[in-house]
């Protein structure tokens, strides 16, 4: 629960240090003396968004930093779960710069604000008036029905169910949308695969081509140019190998009368070897070229019918034709097969569909449970509040389909006249009556949730006298279960019930006014109830009004 609160530079708050008791407390004030301002500090605090003009004007940063005893609430798995240190005292704190930055803290390690509202939703929860409005949206009431059916880990399991069940029919929808798509792009993909399949394109197949094609082309002025290199090298009469043959047999008679002939010898015959070797090759190279009309035509046609294709599909080489070609077939064949896996992605979508039925009927057993449980409550907790004809049902009833929280629809009908007719709880209660009700289902969901912290900000809005008395008996009975509550208020009967009795208010200075809190000593607490009761003037008949409310305790 919230021992301690330090606001810094937020507002019209300076610097403020306030220690909070358990049990019920309660804060009162002026109207624009700064209640407000401390509610919208600890919304800040558990993880809201920050507004930089929040910041006092003239500071660079604020800070709000929140004390908590969490001995008693069993909060480690949190704090393991997010690898924080746990600690029986818990702090929070926040800091905002003026620059827009902002920074969070648990127990003085760097958080996340998500981290930081998951941990406030378990420590606090301020009830504020335009909360009131919630009681007639449904998923309030959903939620009111879950938590007390304890169904965490039933909501757990059916959000898993549901999330998959979604996601099927997500990717059955798309597999659907594809499979449409593609049957009508079937013959313009089979038309193409077909003539690209006819082509019968070999890998490397248009290199080779365009070589020959260069051969064929040139075939009379190759060969002609081998002949004549050929003629220089074996000619009959002065060619090149008959010289070297009839030099290489000078040589080869000087060795007995000159040695170094030998070596010379040898290297001319290495040369005269390579040389009748190039001569040979020579003449075979150009025997095997020869002018063929009808090959080089079937080669360019060839080459045409790869490059029209080429051009057709906007591609540069071969490789990306076959690449083409792969692409077409594989699609063919995801078309062919779209029909089964349709099929395959229904039955799963309609098997995950019964398991988000079976989760959603437990949700709905426990909630209409939960329903009935609701309304003796509510009933029990409204009649002592000025109610007693009050008549409140639960209406529930079933989705076309499951949705997010279930398939259950649900709706708070209300009457406070004996024969009034059952009608939704917004349009017909008052505001008196709203709060009235807000106030027993918080205090129902108080009973089935360990939450430290209850702040309820003027939730007696509208009602007075005796109901005002009944009203503090139930928020100081929900004081006194483990738990601390704090009010604040403009009745003196709440107020004057309070363990504990703060009171907010603002200074005003020649350059600024501050706004403080402070914890009332029992004399002051005479006077601040008395001024409730009577206004600015303080007379002996409130002064004796306020001690009869204190000790009516």
């Amino acid at each position: 629960m919230l021992r301690s609160l330090y606001i810094q530079n937020y507002a019209l708050i300076e610097k403020l240090d306030i220690s909070f008791d358990t049990g019920f407390s309660v804060i009162t004030g002026e109207t624009g003396a700064g209640k407000s301002i401390i509610l919208g500090a600890i919304g800040l605090l558990l993880g809201q968004r920050a507004d930089v003009k929040s910041i006092r004007r003239g500071a660079s940063k604020c800070i709000i930093e929140a004390r908590f005893d969490i001995s008693a609430y069993g909060m480690r798995p949190f704090f393991e779960d997010n690898e924080l240190e746990y600690d029986e005292e818990c702090i929070l704190r926040r800091e905002v710069q003026a620059s827009g930055k902002s920074r969070a803290f648990i127990n003085d390690t760097p958080a996340s604000l998500a981290q930081v509202k998951e941990l406030g939703e378990q420590l606090i929860d301020v009830h504020s008036q335009h909360q009131n409005l919630l009681l007639n949206k449904e998923g309030f009431q959903l939620n009111v029905l879950d938590i007390l059916a304890h169904n965490d880990t039933a909501l757990e399991k059916y959000h898993t169910c549901y999330a998959g069940w979604k996601q099927t029919e997500r990717e059955l929808a798309e597999l659907v949308s594809l499979a449409e798509k593609s049957r009508s792009d079937e013959d313009y993909i089979r038309f193409q695969l077909e003539q690209l399949e006819e082509a019968r394109l070999v890998e490397g197949e248009q290199e080779e081509l365009e070589q020959e094609a260069e051969i064929l082309s040139h075939a009379e002025e190759i060969k002609a140019g081998l002949y004549r290199v050929e003629q220089v090298f074996a000619s009959d009469e002065g060619g090149l190998l008959s010289y070297l043959k009839d030099n290489l047999n000078t040589l080869n008679n000087l060795q007995k009368v000159y040695q170094p002939a030998k070596e010379l010898a040898e290297r001319m015959e290495s040369a005269y070897i390579e040389l009748k070797d190039i001569a040979h090759e020579i003449s075979s190279q150009g025997e095997s070229v020869e002018f063929n009309p009808a090959r080089l035509e079937e080669v360019n046609e060839r080459l045409n019918l790869i490059y029209s294709l080429q051009q057709k599909h906007r591609v540069q080489t071969l490789d990306e034709l076959l690449a083409l070609t792969e692409e077409y077939r594989v699609k063919l064949s995801d078309i062919t097969s779209y029909d089964e896996r349709i099929a395959e992605w229904t039955v799963r979508k309609e098997e995950q569909f019964k398991q988000v039925k079976q989760q959603a009927a437990l949700l709905t057993k426990a909630r209409v449970k939960a329903a009935r449980e609701v309304e003796k409550q509510l009933a029990t907790r409204l009649i002592p509040l000025g109610m007693p004809n009050v008549r409140f049902q639960v209406e529930m009833g079933l989705k076309k389909e499951p949705g997010l929280q279930g398939e259950d629809t649900v709706s708070f009908l209300f009457s406070a006249n004996k024969n009034g007719t059952l009608q939704n709880i917004s349009s017909v209660a008052s505001g008196g009556e709203i709060a009235r009700v807000m106030l027993s289902i918080k205090a129902m969901i108080a009973g089935a949730v360990k939450l430290p912290t209850i702040v309820f900000d003027e939730i007696d809005t509208g009602v007075s006298g005796e109901i005002a008395d009944r009203m503090a008996d139930m928020m100081q009975e929900m004081g006194e279960q483990n738990r601390q509550v704090i009010s604040i208020t403009h009745l003196p009967q709440i107020a004057a019930r309070g363990r504990a009795h703060y009171k907010v208010y603002k200074k005003d200075s020649d350059t600024e006014t501050n706004s403080h809190i402070r914890r009332l000593t029992d004399e002051e607490r005479v006077e601040e109830i008395a001024h409730m009761l009577s206004g600015a003037t303080l007379t002996e008949a409130a002064l004796s009004n306020a001690k009869a409310l204190l000790n009516s305790d």
